[in-house]
């Protein structure tokens, strides 16, 4: 304060003290903070010579050194009632609002800011006009100020007290919760009776209100009681913003919702639901347990695919070089899937069949439905059938259950974003049945071309159209799809890949897919053709390439080692080296070895991963005719070995053996590999092969297999699975192969490269089997002789 003492201001001028948060007015008495040490002097100096200040609201409130050309030009001149300082060094200045004036100029110089002001004078207006308002702004402060809670009733008595029409419009701007902005424009506006009107205007609006805010409160607590406080709170903001129509969550929330619906384009029966549902919503309060489940329910709705997008039309030579570019070999599956296509295009409004490819694994069923999809143009979706047990899986579950959901296909359409996707149904063979019902019943609707139409799923409960859909279906094995489900779909059956073929496959797709999985470019590491044969005769065993694309995985990963330790720049994987590198071969041929004694036949067998090679193996040992069968054998198996036995035993005398033989010999049939249960007729010929080899001690040629039932008069009937038996028997490098001339039909089912390497022989009786099968000269007798 001493540096401030020897400061003249002149009578003429005026102290300022700008302020950031308050508006003083006229005739008001206010307490004002002042911490900034401009205002503090200022205040100090004023208080000192006992001289009114002038209190100036700052245009940004930021500014903590505002000059005169941040300060408004209006003021309110006031006297100090009382200087306080506070504990914490704090200074409070009350003042009361004297008059307004209007800065004309800054003094240069002064410690702090000091200007030469105009005082305005208050006007006086007696006019009937301004005597209305008066009445009207009285009630409404009156009013205001009994709505607010906790009011001081000496805030009452002051309205009513008041006589003068500015000094009641400054009052009740001054009380007012708006903003400083607009009370700074109000201690601008001399003219009373817009002054009045202005008041009146923001007084009328917080009167709405705080009407509302009583209203509100007096509503929620009839609905609400004290231990739901929160519900209260979130219920009043809601309320007040409905009313108020600012910042109205929910009602935005139904706005968007509405124009969602109108833009999903669903039918007529669809969206009536949603806007049922919709209003349903609309009506709930936020904190109630179902409008989750309801919003849930819209959004599905919402995001399904109901329009049918645009379909280009399928170019048929695109679609032929995709799957060529796709698949190696496979002709005739890829020539029913172009005519597939080509009937689509022709006639895309039509009731196109379910394709089901059914094959053993690895030979490229899922890549198909991938490689369609590519050439139609359209999206893919697969949805995993295997495990399924719960009807709900398919149809969905009803909205009741919590969590509830709709059913996988529903759930593959939304994923796929298009209502004429195409729908891979993997594994549909391995569907279960349980308890929660029969998911392979609830896929007949799914199914069939005359009911998808209006498919309706629990969740949804509504018809969906899966008639534009493209269903392609994947099988390992037939037998365990119910009848009325196969009925509704064309089996395209996939055989196993010849030795060729892996081989190509291998060179075309697999070395090139594991030299990117393992990090290696093509002219780091290569597998030289007579190697990947090697691998593919020796170390796996299987009608698809997994297991091969396993191998070259190993192999590839030792040449990464290489690479990664700088020993080399390349690597080349010979045969000589694969001994080291996957170990020695698992699988080697044996047929030869097994079939040079008598009484070893090799038959054919289909199994659900391919076709496989059998030996049957029969021997006898002095008994009492009895008849011994191991191997773990089928109940159908074990009665083609009796009619087998039945059929030699009637055939002695045309096949020159001793009857005498079955009734002092015990004969033994045993099938290898006993640990895997082995069933069904075709082993018949094999069967009576074996016998008659080992009763008339010729042995049977080591480079034919056989497969055929037989009958007790002698006939060879037609059997199954010929395809992958036939490449079962060119991949174990047999030359011959007996069928059952009943079979010829299957013979262009088998793919060339295994037809020109074998020699077909068509049986119509089991003397043709003896007669092409067994040695001519016979070995030295037995030792069970």
């Amino acid at each position: 304060m001493s540096d401030t003492t020897a400061i003249r201001i002149p009578d003429d001028a005026l102290i300022i003290v700008p302020v950031r948060n308050i508006v003083l007015f006229p005739g008001v008495i206010a307490p004002i903070t002042v911490g900034r040490a401009k205002s503090i002097a200022a205040a100090q100096q004023a208080l000192r010579e006992q001289r009114p200040v002038g209190i100036l609201l700052q245009r940004d409130p930021e500014l903590d050194d505002p000059g005169p050309e941040d300060l408004y030009r209006v003021c309110t001149i006031a006297n100090i009632v009382r200087y306080i300082t506070g504990q914490d060094e704090t200074h409070h200045v009350i003042c009361q609002g004297v008059s307004r004036a209007r800065v004309l100029d800054y003094l240069p110089g002064t410690p702090f800011l000091a200007a030469r002001v105009q005082n305005i004078p208050e006007p006086s207006n007696n006019s009937p006009e301004i005597e209305a308002r008066f009445l009207n702004l009285q009630r409404q402060a009156i009013e205001a100020v009994q709505l607010l809670p906790q009011a001081p009733p000496e805030l009452v008595a002051a309205f009513q007290s008041t006589t003068a029409p500015g000094a009641l419009a400054d009052m009740a701007a001054a009380y007012m919760d708006i903003k400083l902005q607009d009370k700074q424009e109000i201690l601008e506006t001399v003219d009373l009776a817009k002054r009045m009107e202005r008041v009146s205007a923001f007084l009328a609006e917080r009167l709405e209100v705080l009407r509302l805010t009583n209203e509100i409160g007096q509503k929620t607590k009839a609905v609400f009681d004290e231990r739901q406080r929160e519900a209260i709170l979130r219920e009043q903001m809601a309320t007040i913003q409905r009313q108020l129509g600012e910042g109205d969550g929910k009602a935005a929330e139904v706005t968007e919702l509405t124009a969602a619906i109108a833009k999903a384009k669903m039918p007529p029966e669809a969206e009536s639901q949603a806007v049922r549902e919709l209003r349903r919503y609309e009506r709930m309060p936020e904190a109630a347990g179902e409008a989750g489940m309801v919003r849930s329910y819209l959004d599905w709705l919402i995001e399904l695919p109901w329009a049918l997008p645009d379909e280009k039309p399928i170019d048929i030579t695109e679609a032929r070089r995709i799957l060529d570019e796709d698949h190696f070999g496979l002709e005739k599956i890829k020539s029913r899937i172009i005519e597939y296509l080509a009937v689509r295009k022709l006639a895309p409004q039509g009731k196109a069949p379910i394709l089901c490819f059914a094959g053993p694994p690895g030979v490229g069923k899922t890549s198909l439905g991938q490689s369609i999809a590519r050439a139609m143009g359209r999206p893919f979706v697969r949805v995993s059938l295997g495990g399924l047990h719960d009807e709900a899986e398919i149809r969905g579950h009803r909205r009741t259950y919590i969590g509830a959901l709709p059913g996988n296909i529903i759930q593959g359409i939304k994923k796929a974003g298009a209502r004429n996707c195409v729908m891979m149904l993997d594994e549909i063979d391995k569907m279960g049945r349980g308890i929660q019902g029969d998911p392979s019943a609830a896929m007949l609707e799914v199914l069939d071309p005359e009911q998808n139409a209006t498919f309706r799923d629990n969740y949804l409960g509504v018809p969906f159209d899966l008639s534009r859909v493209v269903f392609i279906a994947t099988a390992n094995m037939l037998d365990t799809i119910p009848g009325p489900l196969l009925d509704r779909m064309e089996i395209i059956s996939l055989a196993g890949y010849t030795e060729d073929e892996k081989l190509e496959i291998a060179n075309r797709y697999l070395v090139r897919r594991q030299l990117e999985a393992n990090g290696l470019k093509a002219e780091q590491a290569e597998i030289d053709a007579e190697a990947l044969r090697q691998i593919i005769k020796g170390y796996t065993r299987e009608a698809g390439v997994r297991s091969l694309e396993r191998e070259l995985g190993r192999a590839l990963r030792y040449a990464a080692v290489q690479i990664a330790e700088g020993t080399t720049q390349k690597v080349t994987i010979a045969p000589k080296d694969l001994a080291a590198i996957l170990g020695q071969p698992r699988f080697e041929g044996e047929i030869a070895l097994r079939t040079s004694v008598p009484g070893v036949a090799t038959g054919l067998a289909w199994t659900p991963v391919g076709g496989d090679i059998l030996f049957i193996e029969a021997t006898r040992v002095p008994g009492r005719g009895a008849l011994i069968l191991t191997g773990q054998l089928g109940e159908v198996m074990r009665e083609s070995v009796q009619a087998a036995l039945t059929l030699v035993k009637s055939r002695t005398s045309q096949l020159g053996i001793d009857p005498t033989l079955f009734e002092k010999s015990d004969i033994h049939i045993h099938v290898p590999a006993g640990a895997t249960p082995k069933d069904g007729p075709s082993a018949g010929v094999a069967m009576f092969t074996a016998l008659t080899s080992l009763l008339t001690n010729r042995t049977v040629r080591s480079d034919t297999a056989m497969t055929g039932e037989i009958s007790l008069r002698g006939l060879v009937l037609p059997v199954g699975g010929i395809k992958e038996k036939v490449v079962a028997a060119a991949a174990a490098g047999l030359t011959r192969v007996m069928l059952p001339a009943r079979n010829r039909r299957d013979y262009d089912d088998i793919p060339k490269t295994a037809r020109d390497k074998l020699e077909f022989i068509w049986l119509e009786q089991v003397d043709d089997a003896v007669a092409n099968a067994l040695a001519e000269a016979p070995q030295p007798a037995a030792a069970a002789e």
